[in-house]
């Protein structure tokens, strides 16, 4: 249901009610697209990654803020929320000088736009000229592109001109093609990028891990057999359920051998990472993704144990907050399950999810980190 009665007698209610409840919206104004339980919980956690998805009016006030404002708590029933503050504007209600709440909104979209500007340049640009661009300081811009997706504008665009030549490598083509047609001044550039990004050169990449070897081991875990395989940088393959077979199909050109001795020390710190997932393990990777899959999966691993982060919280901190869908597609395109936690994302009801290995699964590993 929606009211619309002008805020003024809101207060007025409120001021005759001695700060009763009061769930007041004006103008025609759809703000069921919130959950005021999951909105409320944001602002009590002073949740700084939902700044940006909705706004909250304190009645008795006037003043609407982000999530994370270090102000006071008010009563909740003195609280609603707005999806945005143009909303909490029109009914009425003015920004908090403190969180700026507006400048939320700003942010997010000249983040958007650099990484608009990023795709469609055939060029890289500098820094200078994307926060140009934008509307931003250089160094301000810098800051605030890493913090809302995980990496700096110019990691950013190195990870998407990687990922069009391994996209082109998969057709017939020629590599030193390629890797011109993809933005690079000459292959040495690529390659240099390559060995810290992908873990084998293109052509391997082309050929299914052809000149790469990979080893591999299963282990017992208490949540069923776990396989556990990694190149000479990292793990490029932690699942549950699977075995080498599985691995070779993946890597049909690779050379996979047992681990032995050599895998048995990470091997065993992975075990350790599920049975004692509230412990943090810094375990290195060697894996692969698009641009928006690297920046989810390195939201995931910022994200403490514990803690839990929506599908939607995850499309913002990757720079794309309409890509709720596309950022559940990237936690199941996840290589290594446990070591990069997709089992903390969850929908924003506050339901599990999906989840590659089973949901049962997912909720036990929830509980070993001691989630509510």
């Amino acid at each position: 249901m929606i009211w619309r009665v002008p805020i003024r007698r809101c207060f007025e209610r409120n001021s005759r009610d001695g700060g009763g409840l009061c769930r007041v919206y004006t103008g025609s104004m759809d703000t069921s697209m919130i959950n005021p339980d999951s909105a409320w919980a944001a602002f009590v956690a002073r949740d700084r990654h939902s700044d940006g998805r909705f706004v909250g009016a304190v009645l008795t006030t006037g003043i609407y803020c982000k999530p994370s404002c270090p102000a006071r708590h008010p009563k909740r029933e003195n609280v609603v929320f707005y999806r945005d503050g143009a909303e909490a504007a029109a009914a009425g209600f003015r920004a908090c000088l403190r969180c700026k709440p507006d400048e939320v909104g700003r942010d997010r979209i000249a983040v958007a736009r650099a990484v608009s500007l990023i795709e469609a340049a055939e060029a890289t640009l500098s820094l200078d000229e994307l926060a140009a661009e934008v509307g931003y300081a250089p160094h301000h811009f810098h800051r605030l592109f890493k913090r809302a997706t995980g990496v700096t504008p110019a990691a950013y665009a190195r990870g998407l001109k990687a990922r069009i030549v391994v996209d082109a490598l998969k057709e017939e083509t020629r590599v030193t093609d390629v890797i011109y047609e993809a933005g690079y001044s000459a292959p040495s550039r690529f390659y240099e990028s390559a060995g810290r990004r992908l873990g084998m050169t293109p052509s391997a990449w082309k050929r299914g891990g052809a000149g790469v070897t990979i080893r591999w081991t299963l282990v017992g875990t208490s949540l069923g057999p776990l396989l556990v395989a990694a190149t000479g940088k990292g793990l490029c393959r932690v699942a549950f359920d699977e075995d080498d077979a599985a691995l070779k199909r993946r890597f049909p050109q690779a050379d996979i051998e047992p681990g032995g001795a050599a895998l048995a020390d990470l091997a065993a710190r992975v075990v350790a990472s599920v049975e004692s997932p509230d412990r943090q393990q810094d375990l290195p990777i060697d894996v692969q993704g698009t641009a928006f899959q690297e920046a989810i999966w390195q939201a995931l691993r910022q994200t403490p144990p514990g803690e839990t982060r929506s599908y939607a919280d995850l499309a913002a901190a990757a720079g794309n907050p309409r890509a709720v869908r596309a950022a559940g597609t990237a936690c199941g395109a996840n290589h290594v399950a446990v070591v990069i936690p997709c089992h903390r994302a969850q929908r924003s009801d506050g339901t599990m999810g999906g989840y590659a290995y089973g949901v049962d699964r997912k909720v036990e590993l929830l509980k070993r980190e001691g989630a509510a």
